[in-house]
């Protein structure tokens, strides 16, 4: 069966490293102790003035070729999950496609916010399954949320920063590996309690909109704090039952990173070591749809993930969207 393998992963974040004490700085109060406590966030990246979100995407995407051995005029297909875009059209991955040299590729860009990079993936990965002449397929998930940020806002500023992760999905024929099953879910009742809500048809940029900062991202109420824990276990449990494993034959699980909590919530209730989920938001702040595959980037380059492991992504994000994947390696 012609199935969609993981060839090879690449990251980038800013060179910008932005400390918990600027926090403390700026709003004059003890920020650090709650981050580092509660979040186990110390520090975030932020892209320079000059750095758009295709920036980013480059970087990551030009690591992930070399490392893959692919060239980008062999791309059949790139894939670019954000909700941070160049422009609100045409798509960031057209940009991307072109500053590439990747002529002979396809483009879309892919929002389901946070749970982008996991949905891209399972897109990509079917379009290999489904159609021979997909050979190669860029996906990315790339996040520049610092300049839709009110500094001020200590709810959303501390939190959030830029990044991006990228991976080469190929065809294979006959093999053991790759895209097993996935699944995605969405809870719309949702879609109005976080985001970016001005700029597009339903609220034009105005004046009296910058005024009131609603260009900005923004935390309308407050999420229940069992939210994520009991959905993304629930969607790991149904995935693991369709592919025929027990959960505790999963290697490794990489999970939306905004809060350190939850994912050792999900961990206790599947029956996991905490070990069995690699977290980088300790140094690179939460990194919206980049930071699944800027996770998995930093845990194969450190060895913690290796051939043959069963790895399953778990992403969520603002709508709520959610999506699972589950891979050979």
């Amino acid at each position: 069966m012609r199935n969609a393998v993981i060839l090879s992963s690449g990251a980038y974040a800013p060179e910008n490293i932005v400390p918990n004490t600027y926090f403390n700085e700026l709003l004059g109060e003890d920020v650090d102790s709650w981050l580092r406590q509660n979040v186990h966030i110390w520090e975030r990246r932020w892209a320079s003035e000059d750095q758009s979100t295709s920036d980013l995407v480059l970087k990551a995407a030009a690591t992930a070729l070399e490392r893959a051995g692919v060239a980008a005029s062999e791309l059949d297909l790139i894939i670019v999950a954000t909700d941070t875009p160049e422009y609100v059209s045409p798509s960031t991955a057209s940009k991307v496609q072109y500053l590439l040299g990747a002529g002979r590729a396809g483009t879309f860009d892919l929002n389901t916010a946070c749970a982008g990079f996991v949905t891209a993936l399972d897109v990509g990965s079917k379009y290999i399954r489904a159609d021979a002449q997909y050979n190669k397929v860029l996906v990315v998930g790339a996040y520049l949320m610092s300049k839709y940020l009110d500094k001020l806002d200590k709810k959303t500023a501390n939190l959030f920063a830029d990044g991006a992760g990228a991976v080469v999905l190929g065809a294979e024929e006959g093999g053991s590996r790759g895209f097993l099953a996935s699944q995605l879910r969405t809870q719309g009742q949702y879609h109005d309690w976080m985001g970016i809500y001005a700029g597009g048809t339903f609220q034009p940029v105005t004046e009296e909109v910058v005024a009131k900062k609603d260009h900005l991202l923004k935390f309308v109420k407050r999420f229940p704090s069992e939210l994520n824990p009991n959905m993304w276990s629930e969607m790991i449990l149904q995935l693991c039952q369709r592919i025929g494993v027990d959960i505790q034959e999963v290697d490794h699980i990489f999970f939306t990173q905004i809060n350190i909590n939850a994912i050792w919530a999900t961990l206790e209730l599947l029956g996991l070591p905490r070990e069995r989920a690699h977290t980088i938001m300790h140094h690179y702040g939460y990194t919206g749809s980049a930071c699944i595959p800027m996770a998995l980037d930093e845990a194969l380059q450190l060895g913690k993930v290796k051939a043959g492991d069963l790895v399953i992504f778990m992403g969520s994000g603002g709508g709520l969207s959610f999506a699972c994947a589950a891979f050979r390696l």
